[in-house]
């Protein structure tokens, strides 16, 4: 997984009360859970959201009193209004304890289906996976250079060291669909074929 850094500060107020005061000046309220010890703790917005706004997922470094805790994010609350983050709750990584996150899907190579007139479809911007941290990918690559037009990547085909892709095993990832002008174009060309 790609990695940032973030600081953060101590929460000493845990309830409702301290919440909305910190969300007043700018920061975000959160929970590091999953270790020995639940550790309560506030980030800054604009740095809690130039981590969000990347495509990526991310093992977020977070430090907080001097020491530094690797974590990724399991869940934010958003108002539903502003969509403005009201908490957040990462989860530690424990080297060796499988833990469950969503990863990026990059499509790689240029389909055949796609150059004879089909229409790429990715199915899947992101899929849920399970493993241990260090085992973890950045991303998940499907090579669809030799994809042709009716041709599909399952679920099952992705093969991940270390890993196991949690969505259902007959799901498309990617598939080239005929397109209504590659149809016309075969139709013409089947047509021209007759006249012959």
């Amino acid at each position: 997984m790609k990695q940032v850094s973030l600081s953060g500060s101590p929460r000493e107020s845990v309830g409702r009360k301290g919440a909305a005061e910190l969300r007043k000046s700018g920061r975000i309220p959160g929970v590091i859970y999953g270790g020995q010890t639940q550790v309560p703790f506030s980030v800054s917005r604009n740095d809690w959201d130039k981590i969000v706004a990347r495509p990526d997922t991310l093992q977020i470094n977070i430090e907080i009193s001097g020491k530094t805790y690797p974590t990724i994010i399991q869940e934010q609350q958003q108002n539903p209004v502003t969509d403005m983050v009201t908490h957040i709750d990462l989860l530690e990584l424990i080297p060796g304890k499988v833990v469950r996150t969503t990863l990026p899907v990059r499509t790689v190579g240029v389909s055949e289906g796609v150059r004879s007139g089909g229409k790429l479809l990715i199915n899947y911007r992101k899929v849920r996976v399970s493993g241990k941290p260090e085992a973890i990918p950045d991303e998940i690559q499907v090579d669809i250079s030799a994809m042709k037009i009716g041709d599909m990547i399952r679920v099952r085909e992705i093969k991940l060291d270390g890993c196991k892709v949690l969505e259902a095993e007959a799901s498309a990832i990617v598939s080239v669909q005929v397109t209504r002008a590659a149809m016309a174009d075969a139709a013409a060309a089947a047509a021209a074929e007759k006249k012959k």
